[in-house]
């Protein structure tokens, strides 16, 4: 994968080139092996940006999961350990889509 597709942050600079094995070369750049719990997150982050045409900022991202993943899943603490990081930047990174508004 050419880093011309990643900006200076390594977020895609065209959305429509994401794939899953994109996902993974962006999550293997950020020390972090996809399992499926990590899928789950992905698919809602690209749900949400397909209806809304933004990334959630991380409050909005644990309200979000919480809502479609259940209380459990819905929490600062499962998502920091998911994803390295600020979770919501880290998430939406991989996920294929921009930096949330808010996150440095």
């Amino acid at each position: 994968m050419s880093d011309s597709l990643f900006d200076k942050e390594g977020f895609l600079r065209d959305l429509s080139a994401w794939s899953e094995p994109v996902a993974e070369q962006i999550a293997r750049a950020e020390n972090i092996s996809l399992a499926p719990s990590h899928w789950e997150v992905i698919r809602v982050l690209r749900e949400f940006y397909a209806e809304h045409q933004h990334s959630p900022a991380t409050r909005a991202l644990v309200n979000l999961i919480k809502r479609e993943l259940g209380e459990d899943k819905g929490r600062s603490v499962y998502l920091m350990k998911l994803f390295s990081g600020t979770p919501a930047k880290t998430a939406s990174k991989i996920a294929g889509l921009p930096k949330p508004d808010n996150c440095i």
